[in-house]
């Protein structure tokens, strides 16, 4: 049985999460382990903790909200506000256009106003409706210096029982990999930042080589969803390896599973999930 909720995309913007291959992961997950821990290393908006959740009721998933995420959730009706505010301020303006840099000031000084009086501003939904697609800020100061479109989204944001039923951690990846390595009935979903990918308004701001290298350490268990892109070309590297070494290829006896994302008209990319 299903959860009541269904969430096909997370219920506030966040980068990088995996809309796109909800399809595909809800296909292999189907035939999976419906009593077993789930434990979300990279847990991000939660988007994978909970279709894990909303498959198998029963199972216990364990969601690492190493972002806070689960603060902008809680702040949800006071962003809507602000979003109302800020649509009566450029309801006159034409729809996906640039705002004249005389009617910037009003959105700022709305903005300030909204944070004095609240005490929080969830900066990564605002810009994401203010901003040129994909383009993020963390504060006001880069959020001002930035162009102004009116993207702005005219239903309020609603995330009613999104994590309902889900563990909530938020702690470093590697000591929730220890908790949970030895125990027996455990899936783990690993999704880290991909290679080389500017996620600077959350704590993993900037991913290295090595950083993600590390990440190949939590592969050495019996179940786990890992997802990648062709652009890290890990893949590649990992075969490469077993080549040389036997046995060094962590992505022996798995299944891959490949979707092209388009990014534009001339841009594309091969976002990757491997299954073990």
């Amino acid at each position: 049985m299903k959860a009541s909720k269904n969430y096909t995309s997370s219920p506030l913007p966040f980068m990088g999460q995996k809309r796109r291959f909800l399809k595909k992961f809800k296909e292999v997950l189907i035939n999976n382990k419906p009593d077993a821990t789930y434990v979300d290393l990279f847990g991000g908006s939660g988007l994978l903790s909970h279709i894990v959740k909303q498959y198998y009721p029963e199972a216990t998933v364990v969601y690492n909200d190493y972002d806070n995420f689960s603060e902008r959730l809680l702040h949800i009706e006071e962003t809507n506000l602000l979003l109302a505010d800020i649509r009566v301020l450029i309801r006159d303006l034409p729809n996906d256009k640039a705002i004249p840099v005389d009617r910037r000031q009003p959105i700022i000084d709305c903005i300030y106003a909204h944070e004095k009086r609240y005490g929080y501003v969830d900066y990564v939904s605002i810009s994401s409706n203010l901003l040129f697609a994909m383009n993020y800020a963390k504060d006001i100061d880069q959020l001002s210096r930035q162009v102004f479109y009116k993207t702005i989204r005219e239903s309020s944001y609603n995330a009613d029982g999104y994590l309902e039923g889900v563990d909530r951690v938020s702690m470093d990846y590697k000591a929730l990999f220890e908790r949970y390595k030895d125990q027996s009935n455990v899936v783990f979903l690993v999704d880290p930042p991909y290679l080389s990918t500017e996620t600077s308004v959350y704590k993993s701001s900037h991913w290295k080589l090595s950083d993600y290298l590390d990440v190949l350490d939590v592969l050495k268990v019996p179940h786990y969803y890992y997802f990648t892109s062709n652009k890290s070309q890990i893949v590649e590297l990992c075969e490469w390896l077993g080549s040389k070494v036997p046995g060094a290829n962590p992505f022996g006896n798995t299944v891959l599973y490949s979707n092209i994302s388009n990014v534009n008209y001339s841009s594309k990319y091969t976002d990757i999930m491997i299954v073990k």
